[in-house]
């Protein structure tokens, strides 16, 4: 059953194009430098991303990728990608809560942005870290973009980017970040790209 965030979440996937994701240009810089970022480690085995909203980054993430796992808490977003992406056959999709979310097959690459602030509270975003901490192969990357604590506070939401990147630090290796800005208050992305140690991570403050 979806919670209030993800009723919202679904109403505004209804709109032809939902937070403009294709047609402003800061949100098109946004994916430009996210995957600039995913690609600095070279060619990707084995990719998730988490929150696909209208497909606008999953299509230009999946030519990159030998496989990719889509995942995201509301249908409609998964029905709305894997027409645009036309069903490729190497793309997995999964309707699931990044809480939830587990595989066996670990991934060298995970993408996580504008999805964290909208759990309900900083204990379900520490929850969220340390599952897609599980998931990371060693030395994998995971890239990792959302508004600033003070503009996801503004929204109504508990955190946002320095909270959800302090978390990350616990368990990863911070490797690039950046910041892109448009002309409104509300674009505001900080983007981070952190590694996976080669030994496992110690996931116990995580999981309190």
């Amino acid at each position: 059953m979806l919670d209030n965030n993800h009723r919202l979440l679904d109403r505004e996937l209804a709109a032809d194009d939902p937070w403009l994701l294709d047609a402003n240009p800061f949100e098109r810089e946004r994916h430009t430098q996210m995957l600039r970022l995913s690609l600095l480690h070279g060619s990707i085995t084995n990719a998730l991303e988490v929150g696909c909203a209208g497909g606008a980054f999953t299509e230009r993430l999946a030519p990159h990728c030998q496989r990719l796992t889509v995942i995201d808490v509301v249908p409609r977003a998964i029905d709305r990608t894997r027409r645009r992406m036309k069903d490729l056959p190497h793309i997995t999709w999964v309707v699931s809560d990044v809480q939830q979310f587990s595989t066996d097959e670990p991934f060298d690459l995970i993408v996580v942005a504008e999805v964290l602030y909208y759990l309900n509270g900083v204990a379900e975003m520490r929850a969220a870290i340390g599952n897609l901490a599980r998931m990371l192969a060693p030395g994998g990357h995971l890239v990792f973009g959302s508004a600033s604590d003070a503009t996801c506070r503004r929204w109504g939401h508990a955190a946002g980017a320095e909270t959800v990147m302090a978390m990350l630090n616990e368990t990863l290796i911070a490797v690039d970040h950046l910041q892109c800005q448009g002309d409104t208050p509300n674009q505001d992305c900080l983007l981070a790209r952190f590694r996976s140690p080669v030994r496992p991570p110690d996931l116990s403050n995580c999981l309190r």
